[in-house]
């Protein structure tokens, strides 16, 4: 072999090793970071959240026939009071409460082929906030969690990303002065 064939055999390798590499990187990265979540308001919250000193996870239900794993909902109030100790809003046993209550529109599992390639899984909820006392919804807003690593797929990672939403929507509106230290 030539010595510019030679380099090209060598360029192709060190590239095709560099890509693993990465893939591993971001495999690990995901591994820690964990689900990812978001949320897109529909009706902007009306009120500053500061005057509650608890956030009640109410009834979350499946709005796709019975598609969505049982599992997600008995995981989903774990995770979701430890994003709330994550981002350092107070959740007291008692005290002026919001109720977080809403429906899954959509749930996507990875198919067996595709985990093998790192397929993405997500769910999407539409979420409300609710005054306990009055009953008055004070936000609508869709919330995605989703998974796109294979170290990451599964059931408790979706609900990890979903709970991320929650508590990041409630968080853009919980005062940064009110928070725990």
């Amino acid at each position: 072999m030539n010595r510019r064939a030679m380099l090209m055999v060598s360029l192709v390798g060190l590239t095709a090793l560099i890509g693993g590499c990465g893939t591993a990187i971001g495999e690990g990265a995901a591994l820690a970071m964990g689900a990812k979540g978001e949320s897109t308001p529909i009706k902007a919250v009306s009120t500053n959240l500061g005057a509650y000193r608890r956030f009640e996870l109410g009834t979350l239900t499946d709005d796709m026939g019975g598609k969505v794993p049982r599992q997600l909902f008995t995981l989903l109030p774990g995770a979701f009071a430890k994003e709330l100790k994550e981002e350092k809003i107070p959740n007291a046993v008692s005290g002026k409460t919001l109720l977080i209550r809403g429906k899954v529109l959509h749930y996507e599992s990875a198919p067996s082929s595709a985990k093998a390639l790192a397929g993405v899984e997500f769910v999407v909820a539409q979420m409300e906030l609710v005054d306990k006392d009055s009953g008055q919804v004070l936000g609508v807003a869709n919330c995605a969690g989703w998974t796109d690593k294979r170290t990451t797929l599964g059931v408790p990672e979706k609900a990890q990303g979903l709970a991320r939403a929650i508590v990041g929507w409630i968080g853009n509106h919980y005062p940064k002065n009110q928070r725990t230290k």
